[in-house]
């Protein structure tokens, strides 16, 4: 099967093509530029934009559905959303949940990587339960409890456990972060009240991220730089950011891909249930939630609970916010997410890559999306 993409404006990481075409044989991208004679398909860019598909490696849910409700359905339902948001690759995020309903959870979401027709699933996100009570934001404390490398072990053996979220300070967090790191998997901050020596240990041990930059963690002050001040000063690092200009304000956007080396910045959703819907109510791990005017907060208390965030909205945000060009920002999309996992072949639009490729109208609508060659969203508008 091949596929032209022609006449299309092309962005990559540190690149810009202007009107030129994309040869996609094999689930692959085959050649750049050129006409390429007889192919199956061709597809007409012309006013459209071609950039790398766009990774969400921190996402529970969209349109109603939720990784936690524990149905295949509800997993192929966020994934087809996914889809119409640009998104190439997706980690299914978990919440915290008891025991036996997280691997219930995970048994789910193993069955569709079986098919992974829509999005690419490499694997998961584990949010929680390994966090601090203090900070739980809008995870349920009445699951919390302390790092067990042997449960999260038995959840990786289930379905890969790209990501686990951690607390840094808890009681063995280094241990667990050490045995993970083993076995491959990211650990990442979160949901965590640890002093800046605390994350030092844990990033020691082996902790590589920073979930939901900014949310949920230690602030920054001038006597203790908490997690917020680790995650500005230590370039071993990676900061995921919710880029919906709620859960960090424009100016903080700003500042951060300002000060910050690019390679070290991602975007993420942390979309819920939420997204795609109106205002209205919804739960969230068993808490109530509200959304008003596009933003969830939990019904009691009113903490920020997820995001309505869609993945082509918090890149149009970014490059809103900040000015910078699309060929710099869109490094933090894909590239540096595959690189951070370890998945080779992804993130750019070049000869050899894997052809997971996001068109979008110049106001960063998704036009369509193309998964290892095929089209799996196109725009009926």
């Amino acid at each position: 099967m091949k596929t032209l993409i022609h006449d299309v404006t092309v962005i990559s990481p540190r690149q810009r093509h202007e009107s030129t075409s994309i040869l996609i044989e094999n689930g692959r991208i085959a050649a750049m530029g050129g006409n390429h004679g007889d192919v199956d398909e061709r597809i007409d860019g012309r006013g459209l934009t071609a950039v790398p598909g766009l990774f969400d490696i921190h996402c529970h849910g969209a349109d109603g559905a939720d990784v936690c409700d524990n149905t295949l359905e509800a997993v192929r339902h966020i994934a087809s959303k996914k889809l119409a948001e640009g998104v190439t690759t997706w980690l299914p995020t978990t919440l915290t949940q008891p025991k036996d309903t997280l691997r219930e959870i995970v048994g789910k979401v193993a069955l569709y990587r079986q098919q992974q027709d829509l999005t690419r699933c490499p694997g998961l996100h584990i949010e929680g339960p390994f966090i601090n009570k203090e900070k739980a934001g809008a995870q349920n404390p009445e699951y919390v409890r302390l790092p067990d490398w042997e449960e999260l072990r038995a959840l990786h053996e289930i379905a890969p456990a790209l990501i686990v979220s951690l607390a840094p300070e808890m009681p063995g967090a280094t241990v667990l972060i050490e045995q993970a790191t083993r076995a491959g998997i990211v650990c990442s901050a979160a949901h965590t009240s640890a002093t800046y020596a605390q994350l030092a240990a844990g990033i020691s041990a082996g902790l590589k991220h920073l979930t939901h930059f900014g949310n949920a963690m230690t602030p920054l002050h001038h006597r203790e730089i908490g997690v917020v001040g680790g995650g500005l000063s230590d370039p071993r690092l990676h900061l995921e950011l919710i880029c919906d200009t709620i859960h960090l304000c424009p100016d903080m956007l700003k500042l951060l891909f300002t000060l910050l080396p690019i390679e070290r910045l991602m975007m993420i959703t942390d979309s819920v249930a939420a997204s795609w819907i109106g205002n209205g109510t919804m739960q969230l791990g068993g808490l109530d939630v509200v959304i008003e005017n596009h933003v969830a907060r939990l019904r009691e208390g009113g903490a920020l609970a997820g995001s309505t965030l869609r993945a082509n909205e918090g890149l149009r945000h970014v490059v809103e916010v900040t000015g910078k060009g699309l060929e710099d920002i869109i490094q933090t999309t894909s590239w540096n997410q595959a690189q951070s996992l370890g998945l080779e072949g992804f993130g750019k639009i070049e000869i050899g890559y894997h052809a997971d490729i996001a068109l979008l109208h110049h106001d960063f609508r998704v036009a369509r999306t193309i998964v290892a060659g095929e089209s799996r969203f196109i725009s009926q508008a």
